[in-house]
């Protein structure tokens, strides 16, 4: 069996989709692994580190996939128009290509993915069982964003962020306000107490309360009976009435006034980032204060993110970085690269060496976007009566389902916590 891994392509990727350890653990299981030249070099990883473990180098990506059974990707390929290099081409029939590949916003690509006959599997998509958190990509990287969010924020802001007592006077310590407490919300407030700011945070789930308080933090929201039933079964927020969002708003609003520093996190895959903050919200904030919008690349949290860039609107700053997990490529790629090898590692028969993927596994079967020349995920397969341009709709209307959370749901949260 034969394992690639390429250079990632798309602008600003740094990570890799391997890591020494989690090469040598395939070699162990009997895979050849083939990793093209310079695919590690914006993770810090040279390719001696690769060969060391028993990695094959090759030059060129055509090389690296040419009859692969297994294609690990962080971004997914680029198509046919966009770039020189069409990165789904090369790729044999029956092939398993495993990352993250966007598929709500990408819906043409599922269509590429089955008429070339490859096993394609989104790992954004991996269902929120207590098996799979160790294959869960979406948390693994929301954990590292959380806490770079809080460290983009400390780059920008104009002070310190612990008080400082000194002969010429003292520093008060800085005011950070952290919306969403999942994943990354939680490590953004465990890095911000770190650094000895005052932290608050908020979220609509009941169940953060206590996380955010088991990390040194304050709680914000209106705690009404309305907000103790505000949780589903599987740890999602429930839609909130509009009377509830009023309070709420208002609340929110009288507290970003005396923040120096907001860290927004309410990031939901394939569905735009929920408003948390309004432009009067940014006008009534302190001059020099910073909102640092982790939700940037799906629309931003703030009414006034510009996606990739750092604005200043009424005397603030607005941090709108995208992909911030690549942002920490030495520290991300690791931590990706191991989600991949525990969920591949199963599917590696022990006998043969080869190849033997469980499909009743919810881990398969929830990730699983192609198989057979056919779209067999059931939020993106297409009906009769449903025409293909059709199937981006239809998956945001099964997301809903589970209606608005903020960047992960609060079964994840106990990883995060830890990170204190």
């Amino acid at each position: 069996m034969k394992i690639a891994i390429p250079k990632e392509r798309r602008v600003g990727e740094l990570r890799v989709a391997a890591s020494p350890e989690t090469v040598k653990r395939f070699v162990g299981l009997g895979a050849d692994v083939v990793i093209e030249a310079g695919a590690g070099d914006g993770a810090a990883v040279p390719d001696d580190a690769f060969a060391t473990v028993g990695a094959t180098i090759v030059p060129t990506y055509e090389e690296a996939v040419a009859d692969a059974d297994v294609v690990l990707k962080i971004q997914r390929p680029l198509m046919p128009g966009e770039d020189k290099v069409d990165e789904l081409a090369p790729l044999k029939s029956g092939a398993a290509l495993i990352g993250s590949l966007t598929p709500y916003d990408n819906p043409d690509d599922l269509k590429a993915y089955a008429d070339k006959g490859i096993l394609a599997f989104a790992m954004e998509l991996m269902p929120r069982i207590t098996r799979a958190q160790a294959m869960d990509i979406l948390s693994s990287q929301s954990n590292l964003a959380g806490y770079r969010g809080v460290i983009e924020g400390a780059i920008e802001f104009g002070r310190a962020f612990p008080m400082m007592m000194t002969a010429a006077g003292t520093v008060p310590p800085a005011r950070a306000l952290v919306m969403g407490a999942g994943v990354a919300g939680l490590q953004a407030i465990a890095t911000a107490r770190r650094l000895g700011a005052i932290v608050s945070a908020t979220d609509v789930r009941p169940a953060a309360k206590e996380q955010v308080e088991s990390l040194g933090a304050t709680f914000v929201a209106v705690e009404d009976e309305e907000f103790k039933q505000a949780e589903t079964a599987a740890g999602y927020a429930k839609e909130m009435s509009d009377a509830y969002k009023e309070k709420q708003a208002k609340l929110i609003a009288e507290t970003i006034t005396k923040q120096d520093i907001v860290v927004c996190t309410a990031l939901i895959p394939g569905r735009p980032a929920p408003t948390l903050i309004d432009e009067t919200m940014v006008k009534s904030m302190k001059p020099g204060a910073v909102i640092v919008d982790l939700a940037a690349e799906r629309g931003g949290n703030c009414t006034l993110t510009k996606p990739g860039k750092v604005t200043i609107k009424h005397g603030a700053k607005i941090v709108g970085h995208v992909n911030v997990a690549s942002r920490l490529a030495a520290g991300s790629s690791p931590l990706f690269a191991k989600n991949l090898l525990n969920f591949l590692t199963p599917m590696i028969d022990q006998d043969t060496k080869a190849l033997k993927f469980d499909w009743e596994d919810e881990t398969v079967s929830g990730t699983l976007l192609t198989r057979d020349g056919k779209v067999v995920h059931p939020q993106f397969a297409a009906t009769d009566d449903a025409a293909p341009d059709k199937v981006e709709e239809k998956a945001a209307e099964d997301k809903a389902a589970d209606d608005k959370a903020s960047d992960e749901p609060a079964a994840d949260a106990p990883d995060a916590s830890k990170a204190n």
